[in-house]
């Protein structure tokens, strides 16, 4: 099968998931590309001027706009306080700017030029929308009555409550949706009260809580990797894996974001809201369909299955030279570093450990989920007869999801010679290779898009998000002493003891 035959292939694929998961008619969408093309929208972009609009938001909109998966009819309205106000024309210099900077397409010729046609800004404070309110109704006036409107707030969460109020008392929040930023909440207490103030103005099923590791293609070709090979699911479970592994270090230090990760930690900020959902999609039963519902009543079962953290199978670490960083309090024990144990206690999975692990200055940047097979029955093979490492060792699932991913199959082969001897072997499929990316949505514009969609698949629900600080509240309630490690390395050296009897996939060169 040639390349183009394969790429043919995936986007029927992507295509037909789209379709079940929107209740949209396969092929019903925008020319060219097959997809389903949202309805006329007005987006409003809460914290317009800031990074993550900058850097992902904008370019990504404009990726969408060009690629002919915008609605037909949109508009784009930047906001910020008062204090931040742009005129039109400010705004479109300022999203330029961003595209250009941080965009994969670039934003020159009749792309660029309708896309910035439809950009706007209008300023909302608290306790004045005016501006905002304004350049909302005179959107809808030019688009139609029939427009849906969609909020994304990409503020800090300090400011989401206020903001989620003035969208309901102005009546902006009628019959629209929103998207939240992580983190959703900080503890059990915080995320039932921010759930309250935003179903105050918002249904369940128009939220979006936004995790960007959700919209990976290759979090996605962890379902069709599972559930449409009949050579893997079967052995999907206890009776053939002893342990998952996932692993996600960074090389960055906090990069001057003392005052956010102080209040923080490596745990809140990336395992409740990255690796623990990930763990929910390896760990899931199999969906009755790919429909939002199902998917995330499977996922969410896997977080009912999960005891409560337990605070000996928990390391905490400090990369040395934190306490020294500009605004970090003197003796600090804020973790920049995290590795646990958990569980998921039904049928398929009991008894299976699996262990997460993230931090700050590590050795490598990484996304790595490890599934370690058990050995045969019967050890046909002596120990001495491997190269380097036991017959058990090495025989693993490894699927690598940092952009564009691939999955690894690592077993032991004949070593070639006159003795039996064996060697570690590996078949592999690398997603930058097989298939043609041209058209590849990153992870937050896929989730821009499955949002106007009206899709939830992808998103978390609020009993998922409260269970799982509610798991948390052992450690949260009585963390463990930070534990010292040098830069670069790959944490306290009781991670090892954490893991043991297994090893750590990582480092694997």
């Amino acid at each position: 099968m040639t390349a183009t035959a394969r790429a043919s292939g995936a986007s029927r694929a992507r295509r037909a998931r789209a379709s079940a998961m929107s209740g949209a008619p396969a092929g019903s969408g925008s020319a060219g590309t097959g997809m389903t093309r949202p309805a006329d929208h007005i987006i409003v972009m809460f914290g317009a001027t800031g990074d993550l609009a900058k850097r992902k938001l904008l370019p990504g909109l404009f990726h969408l706009a060009s690629s002919g998966l915008l609605p037909e009819q949109y508009r784009i309205i930047g906001t910020a306080p008062a204090a931040y106000v742009l005129t039109d024309e400010q705004f479109r210099d300022h999203a330029k700017d961003a595209v250009q900077q941080f965009g994969r397409v670039k934003p020159t010729g009749a792309a660029w030029k309708a896309f910035a046609s439809r950009l706007s800004f209008g300023a909302a404070d608290a306790d004045d929308a005016q501006p905002l309110l304004a350049e909302v109704s005179k959107a809808e006036s030019e688009i139609g009555r029939h427009v849906r409107r969609i909020y994304h707030l990409a503020i800090p969460p300090v400011a989401f409550g206020s903001i989620i109020e003035m969208l309901g008392a102005t009546g902006l929040a009628t019959d629209a949706c929103v998207i939240i930023e992580k983190p959703f909440g900080t503890d059990l207490a915080s995320a039932q009260a921010l759930n309250r103030t935003v179903h105050a103005a918002f249904d369940e099923d128009r939220v979006f809580r936004i995790d960007h590791f959700l919209g990976k293609e290759s979090i996605d070709n962890v379902l069709a990797f599972r559930f449409a090979n009949g050579l893997f699911e079967p052995i999907w479970n206890r009776e053939h894996v002893r342990y998952v592994q996932i692993d996600v270090p960074e090389t960055l230090s906090i990069e001057g974001r003392a005052e956010f990760y102080e209040h923080t930690g490596a745990f809140r900020d990336m395992v409740v809201t990255h690796l623990f959902q990930v763990m929910g999609f390896v760990a899931m039963e199999p969906p009755t369909s790919l429909a939002a519902k199902a998917l995330r009543d499977e996922k969410i079962k896997v977080f009912e299955a999960m005891p409560d953290l337990d605070v000996a199978s928990v390391v905490r670490g400090q990369y040395t030279g934190y306490r020294k960083e500009p605004g970090v309090a003197r003796g600090s024990q804020t973790e920049t570093f995290i590795a646990l144990r958990t569980e998921v206690d039904n049928w398929r999975w009991a008894g299976v450990p699996f262990f997460l692990r993230t931090g700050k200055s590590l050795g490598q940047s990484r996304q790595v989920i490890t599934l370690g097979l058990r050995e045969p029955t019967l050890r046909m093979f002596p120990d001495e007869a491997v190269e380097g490492e036991s017959c058990g060792d090495g025989n693993e699932i490894v699927i690598d999801f940092a952009d564009p991913g691939s999955i690894a199959v690592r077993f032991a082969a004949k070593e070639p010679g006159p003795s039996l001897r064996l060697a570690a072997a590996e078949m592999r499929f690398d997603y930058a290779e097989s298939f043609c990316s041209a058209n590849d949505l990153e992870g937050y514009e896929h989730l821009l898009l499955e949002a106007m969609l009206g899709n939830q698949a992808l998103f978390t629900r609020s009993d998922g998000i409260e269970r799982l600080w509610e798991i948390s509240m052992p450690l949260l309630d009585d963390p463990p002493p930070v534990e010292p490690y040098a830069p670069g390395s790959w944490g306290p050296k009781r991670v090892h003891e954490l893991v043991a009897p297994y090893r750590w996939h990582l480092p694997d060169r």
